[in-house]
């Protein structure tokens, strides 16, 4: 088995391990292992400007430059580090490219997670 079908399989467990979170809360939810191995709820979806989560999964580009707007990457970047390297959780205030150009300003819970010996950060998203 390759790299990305390990995490295929990685992705698909942790998004059935959090069923619950995703449907039922109230804030956007990504869970994220790299640009091509994410999971994203449905209020993330909306927030976005997608009309689903399948319309998400569709987009094939990167995800920071895509997603997020450039002013808010490096702290995106450094906390996500933090997350990973010392399982360190942040409140930080992101601003999110939209689907149509615009941009919408939150406040992002981004937290370490590990699922099967793999670590994965989970974001909490409240506009």
């Amino acid at each position: 088995m390759d790299t990305n079908e390990i995490h295929e399989k990685l992705v698909l467990g942790i998004s059935e391990q959090q069923k619950t979170i995703l449907e039922s809360s109230g804030q956007g939810i990504y869970i994220y292992l790299d640009d091509n191995h994410v999971v994203y709820n449905r209020r993330f979806a909306s927030l976005m400007g997608y009309s689903s989560i399948k319309e998400l999964e569709k987009f094939n580009g990167s995800f920071l430059p895509s997603f997020v707007a450039e002013k808010s990457q490096n702290i995106l970047v450094n906390a996500y580090q933090r997350a990973i390297s010392q399982m360190e959780g942040s409140t930080i205030e992101i601003f999110w490219k939209k689907k149509t150009g615009g941009e919408v300003r939150t406040t992002v819970i981004i937290t370490p997670l590990e699922f099967d010996g793999h670590l994965f950060a989970i974001h909490f998203i409240s506009a």
